[in-house]
């Protein structure tokens, strides 16, 4: 059955009601009893009948047996008539309720009543449909609902299936980049899954379409974004709750919106996905423009499109209305002023049919996902769209799966793969699938030929390339030759290209006939342009639609018109200057706001070289030669130069890609080719320079994640310059900055940016004061800003600033998941403003730090109240270092009996938590255990109570706790004996336990023993620091270790003493192939020689797990040390740090030790020796290690080691030689002289050079040498944070030149030592007037015990 589009005719008899103004559907429903005239009653019997004879009057009739009969229409009918009216009507129903009943058996298909439908006309359709209404008012009086309900929807889903059907068959193909269903694939075996977030806004961003693919992709989004699937765009994702009515989703053009549609509808028609669905209408915008003129309602209007459909209330159903390219939509839609509609069967113009849907007044429980590219969002507005997606296009696994689909042949797929991801401008633009059809398209045919052809490698080569396949694809295919027609070939492309001009001036991607008639283009000839302009001609639906055209892809369209422009050019100026004409074209494109002028630009200028000529000789001949690039290239240089954004700069840097020159890239690139941090420190880079680094940074092969400024240079000229990459960066690290306003005021631009990353960004450790933070809140205001994690630590923050933190964040409280305030001193009133952001549902914390903030009773009351009102999302909470008080904690207790709290980590460190709260605190975990992971509560007191309610908790099988702190909790043998006991009785989950500085004794050893013996167990930290085990409990517990040695990663028991006897089931565990231990902290444990052999010698037989060996303070003698140099020599052996202070060790140890360390240099970073014998032939030794190209040494400890002039001379030397890794040194008590002194001047002159920490107390240095130090520093004062010259005599020139070295604002020092350094008063007013020239980076200086200075 078909159904036309017209409106009813009033011919017709209508038993319609009147429709109440009432916002309800006034669509004839099948379960509403409203809806329909009151039933016929059908018992028999003469009053029924005279009932009916008064009722029924005036109706037209007729006689079967006369031709010609008639009444009058006052007559009345006979009771014979009537009496056959009734029996008729009767038999009809019986048959209709045969139907049903057997409609309503189990074993009843929805294809058999499919079958008897089709069999039906269309008036016995309708008694049908009377019948149903009847039927269904009278289960629902006779109060059987589910019968009602069950018999609707079986007859429902014959239209279902009939729509699926219709679906299935139109969406199953697709045709890539052609219209031609002869060249269609099934959608299935080419479909690849797009990457789609949430995310973003329906703004309007200006940028460039492939401008925003090239930020998205150097923004790494494809690692941190969670994946939509699309077949799964209306659910909700975790810890969303509100339902998902309307989506937007939006993507530049060909990034595979509309494939993504075509499939979501394909998977539901062919039963693959969301069943739960009843009907899905695809409407798109193209089509619905050709019925902009009409008025019908919306019923109407589905009946038009799916001619298969019964008159349906879809508020009944679960419906989604698809509406896809809202850019091509030529009408307005306005919200504001359109006619309000209730009614599905009420008339009116499309657009206000669709603004009324949009809003829900009409089909509120209707599902809408429209589609559209970025600069078209806008036209719907935020407070309707309950999500926002964006297709990002292909990630690389994606793009790769994309060609080995496409092209059979897998060798070449791989080989086409290679070539895109060497070539960034390729890279870039196959995020777009349509662009990975045109490189398909064009790779597949010249790699697979025998030639060698210049492989494209620019947006330019490829596009002409793509040319001329499709002008020979077209000549073989449609014209039947072997032999291009050039002059018919030009006309065409000519034609082609003037069309792209035109609508690109315009603004169109989409056009009609009237369009291609201007352009003198047949229509027949672009319907068979195949691939380049693709006729999407639409007549279905028993409508007869207009053609529609467009060019594959936008980027074509810019191709043809760069073409078509230049060309022209070419041909009617041929006495003008053609560099003349590109100037024009550069400064034309720099005046355009929104950029949509750049990739123009970019074809124009590629098409100006004569290489790129060359490659379209065979269709196009120049009128005149090609001009040297050479004066185009400098005068875009010259832009760049003028522009004092580098980020405007970006396209030129595109432009000078197409013209093969790289020059002020490959400037940038030499210094960002050295490893480290720092690498731009004392470089000065142009405006051009600078803005070629951030078109390098942009367009790195690596993905642009995070971004840390002192990566380059901790300077505010050198952020200022970067802001284009902090803006596409997805983590900012401004740790230790020296913040400024006005980077404040930067920052906040980039959070407010609609094409914004920012998702992370770290500030601590700057002096932001209130008016930082003031400007920082602008940008955290914004809707656009998505920010998730801020770190505000060590910022100086109070209440003023906290104040305007927490109204920025109230305003847009959504998207931060984690606030880091820790290290500022915000007090009670503070935390009572930051209350009201916590208790604001909207609020989606799930992280809060507040360690040392100066939290008092009265700010953890407001804080824990915010929390049990919106105790939902919190996940850790930080609280270490503040005073809660008891009301404080039994709040916080309150809230985490709350069986909606979701805590996972709770720090309570020294917040002096007696007794009785401690018991509290525990008592609320017991209630609601399964969600805490970690909980630190050291330097507390909770006493023999306190943990023995923690042993409860720790035995109810419903905890999961991974992570237990107790250190300095004054906990003795009895309650560490009853905590192992209840670990023993649950312990699959505790990962790690600190129970440092607490007193286990026998008892609590033994158990823990029995605790780490479990094979259950699978503890990998424990910690028992300073807990008073001797030789018998070290032996127990560690012999428990080595019947279930595999998890364990990390073992302390330093500051205890086992003596060499305890030592010794130790080296039986470490000689375990099953032991994986990392990290080995013995310090002042009381090991000597033999203890030492021990664990060397077993560490030897099983060398490459350990990382971290810690033996400080024990007498290992040489032969201990002998053996650890074995150790080290082993190739297997990857030790990371070695800490051997005042062992002992004398000049033949030593001189082993470094033998052993120089055969296996390379993994060796932290090497601690001091307060050992070294002498100077030890350090000569040492040097020679430092001297090692593989050495890669960044902490060296050397205090007090008896280092002379000569040895001071010999280590120094060997740094210079190898000055890049070292960031820590220690020559405490030494006595370098004045060669010492110079060559270290050397090392820290060296460029090289990043040394960080520099140790020189007590080393005799003079006024001299301290000028040298300060007069070097100067040279390279950036990488310094901390140096120390306690006991030492600068004088007044040495404490002058240091002065001028803290004036430098490259200087980043923050902690000075001058501790008995006879500094004079006057000195010391130098110090204070250089500091406060440059005071933002200095933390500690330490004038102790000077003449004249306070102490």
């Amino acid at each position: 059955m078909t159904r036309s589009c017209q409106m009813p005719s009033s011919g017709k008899i209508s038993n319609t009601r009147s429709v109440s103004p009432a916002p309800e559907s006034s669509c004839v429903s099948m379960r509403s009893d409203a809806s329909m005239d009151p039933p016929t009653n059908f018992s028999s019997g003469d009053s029924s009948a005279k009932r009916r004879n008064g009722q029924y009057h005036a109706f037209h009739c007729y006689s079967n047996e006369q031709e010609g009969s008639k009444c009058l229409n006052d007559e009345i009918l006979p009771d014979a008539v009537f009496r056959e009216l009734e029996d008729t009507s009767i038999s009809l129903m019986k048959k209709e309720l045969r139907r049903f009943e057997k409609l309503l058996k189990p074993d009843c298909s929805a294809s058999s009543v499919r079958e008897e439908e089709e069999e039906e006309d269309e008036g016995q359709s309708r008694v049908s449909e009377a019948v149903l209404r009847i039927m269904l008012h009278v289960l629902r009086k006779m109060n059987q609902p589910d019968l009602a309900n069950t018999l609707q929807t079986k007859l429902i889903s014959v239209s279902q299936q009939q729509l699926k059907s219709r679906l299935k068959q139109k969406f199953q193909k697709i045709s890539e980049g052609v219209s031609n269903q002869g060249n269609a694939t099934l959608l299935n075996e080419i479909y690849t899954e797009l990457y789609i977030t949430e995310g973003g806004t329906g703004n309007t961003n200006n940028e460039h379409e492939v401008r925003c693919i090239e930020t998205s992709l150097s923004r790494g989004l494809e690692t941190q974004e969670p994946p939509i699937i699309c077949n799964e765009i209306f659910r909700s994702l975790p810890g969303q709750d509100k339902p998902i009515r309307m989506v937007l989703t939006k993507g530049v053009a060909g990034i595979g919106k509309t494939a993504s549609v075509h499939k979501f509808i394909l998977d539901w028609a062919e039963g693959k996905a969301n069943q739960d669905v009843h009907f899905i209408f695809p409407l798109p915008f193209r089509d619905l423009n050709l019925m902009k003129e009409k008025q019908m309602s919306l019923v109407e209007l589905l009946c038009c499109f799916f001619t298969e459909l019964k008159p349906i209330e879809y508020n009944d159903y679960k419906t989604i209305f698809i509406f896809d390219g809202l850019d091509e939509w030529r009408l307005p839609l306005d919200f504001q002023n359109s006619e309000i509609l209730w009614d599905v069967t009420k008339s009116a113009s499309v657009d206000v049919l669709l603004t009324n849907l949009i809003k829900g007044n009409l089909l509120p429980s209707a599902l809408i996902w429209i589609t559209a590219r970025p600069a078209a969002t806008n036209q719907i507005p935020a407070e309707f769209v309950d999500r926002v997606t964006e297709v990002q296009g292909f990630r690389n696994l994606q793009r790769a799966e994309y060609f080995l689909r496409k092209i059979k042949d897998h060798n070449l797929a791989n080989r086409i793969v290679t070539h895109i991801q060497s070539t960034r401008s390729l890279h870039v633009m196959c995020r777009i699938p349509v662009f990975c059809w045109i490189s398909a398209t064009v790779l597949e045919k010249m790699l697979g030929e025998a030639k060698t052809t210049e492989i494209p490698k620019t947006l330019t080569q490829m596009f002409a390339h793509l040319l001329i396949v499709h002008t020979k694809l077209k000549t073989q295919k449609y014209d039947g030759k072997c032999e291009v027609d050039l002059k018919q070939a030009r006309k065409s492309i000519l034609s082609l290209g003037k069309l792209a001009f035109q609508q690109l001036e315009r603004g169109n991607l989409v056009f009609y006939e009237e369009d291609l008639k201007q352009c003198d283009i047949d229509v027949r000839e672009a319907s068979m342009y195949s691939g380049v302009c693709t006729q999407i001609f639409k007549e279905e639906f028993g409508l007869k639609l207009d053609k529609v055209y467009s060019f594959v892809h936008l980027s074509v369209q810019e191709f043809f018109a760069a073409l078509f422009k230049f060309l022209c050019f070419a041909r009617k100026n041929k006495k003008s200057s053609m560099t003349g004409f590109l100037k024009h074209e550069v400064d034309r494109s720099l005046q355009s706001e929104n950029g949509h002028l750049d990739l123009f630009l970019r074809f124009l200028l590629g098409l100006s070289l004569k290489s790129n000529q060359t490659l379209l000789r065979g269709l196009f001949t120049m009128a005149r030669s090609s001009q040297d690039p050479c004066e185009i290239i400098e005068y875009i240089k010259s832009k760049i130069r003028e522009n004092p954004s580098p980020e405007k700069s970006i396209n030129l840097f595109h432009c000078l890609n197409e013209l093969n020159d790289q020059s002020l890239v490959q400037e940038v690139q030499t210094y960002l080719s050295s490893r480290g941090t720092h690498r731009l420190s004392g470089v000065k880079l142009s405006p051009a320079q600078w803005s070629a680094l951030v078109f390098v940074l942009l367009n790195s092969a690596e993905d642009l994640d995070k971004f840390e400024l002192r990566q380059y240079d901790l300077s505010e000229e050198c952020l200022l310059r970067l802001q284009p990459v902090v803006k596409a960066s997805r983590k900012v690290d401004l740790r230790g900055c020296n913040l400024t306003d006005l980077i404040c005021s930067v920052l906040a631009s980039a959070l407010s940016s609609i094409s914004s990353s920012l998702r992370e960004l770290d500030l601590s450790d700057n002096n932001l004061q209130v008016s930082g933070v003031q400007l920082l809140s602008v940008g955290l205001r914004s809707p656009h800003c998505k920010l998730e994690t801020l770190k505000l630590c060590n910022c100086s923050i109070r209440k003023e600033g906290c104040a305007a933190l927490v109204s920025a964040l109230i305003s847009n409280p959504s998207h931060l998941r984690e606030l880091s305030l820790n290290s500022n001193k915000l007090g009670n009133s503070a935390v009572k403003l930051m209350s009201k952001l916590l208790e604001d549902p909207h609020c989606k914390l799930e992280k809060l730090q507040l360690y040392d903030c100066s939290i008092g009773e009265e700010g953890c009351v407001a804080l824990a109240l915010s929390l049990i009102s919106n105790p939902s999302h919190l996940r850790e909470l930080n609280l270490n270092n503040n005073e809660p008080g008891d009301s404080g904690v039994k709040l916080l207790s309150d809230l985490l009996k709350d069986p909606h709290c979701k805590l996972e980590k709770l720090q309570l460190d020294d917040n002096r938590v007696g007794e009785e709260c401690f018991a509290v605190l525990v008592s609320s975990f017991i209630s609601n255990p399964s969600h805490l992971r970690e909980l630190s509560v050291s330097r507390n007191k909770p006493g023999d109570s306190g943990v023995r309610l923690l042993s409860d908790l720790l035995k109810d099988s419903n905890c999961k706790l991974e992570k237990l702190q107790l250190e300095c909790c004054s906990i003795g043998q009895e309650g560490c004996a009853a905590l192992a006991l209840a670990l023993t009785s649950n312990p699959s989950h505790l990962r790690e336990l600190n129970l440092n500085y607490n007193e286990p004794g026998g008892l609590g050893v033994k158990h823990l023993s029995d605790l780490l013996r479990d094979s259950r167990c699978k503890l990998d930290k424990l910690k028992l620091e300073c807990s008073g085990i001797g030789e018998e409990n070290c032996a127990a517990l560690v012999s428990s270790l080595i019947s279930n040695p595999s998890h364990l990663r990390e073992l302390n028991l330093s500051w205890n003493k086992p003596g060499d006897q305890g030592v010794q089931p130790l080296s039986d565990l470490l000689k375990n192939q099953d032991c994986k231990l990392e990290k080995l902290k013995l310090y002042d444990c009381s090991i000597g020689e033999e203890g030492c052999a021990a664990l060397a010698l077993a560490l030897i037989s099983n060398p490459s797990h350990l990382r971290e060996l810690n033996l400080n303070n024990n007498d290992l003698g040489d032969s201990g040390v002998k053996l650890l140099s074995d150790l080290m020599k082993d190739p297997h052996c990857k030790l990371e740090k070695l800490q051997l202070e005042y062992c002992s060790i004398a000049k033949k140890g030593f001189a082993a030790l470094v033998s052993g360390l120089k055969s296996n240099p390379s993994h060796l970073r932290e090497l601690n020796l001091s307060r050992n014998e070294t002498g100077d032939s030890g350090v000569k030794s040492l040097s020679d290690l430092l001297k090692h190209p593989q050495c890669e040494l960044e902490k060296l400890e050397l205090d007090d080691c008896s280092i002379g002039e000569e040895g001071f001379a010999a280590l120094v030397s060997g740094l210079i030689s190898n000055p890049s890794h070292i960031r820590e040194l220690n020559l405490n008590s030494s006595k370098p002289v004045y060669s010492g002194v110079n060559l270290l001047c050397d090392l820290l002159r060296d460029q090289r050079c990043k040394l960080k920490k520099l140790q020189l107390e007590c080393c005799g240095l003079g006024e001299e040498g301290c000028a040298a130090l300060a007069l070097a520093l100067k040279s390279n004062p950036s990488h310094l944070r901390e140096l120390n010259l306690n006991y030492n005599e600068p004088g007044d020139a040495g404490v002058k030149l240091l002065s001028i070295l803290l004036m430098n604002p490259h200087c980043k020092l923050e902690k000075l030592e001058l501790s008995h350094c006879s500094i004079t008063e006057s000195s010391c007013a130098v110090l204070r007037s250089a500091l406060s020239s440059n005071p933002s980076h200095l933390r500690e200086l330490n004038l102790n015990y000077n003449q004249n200075t306070q102490q």
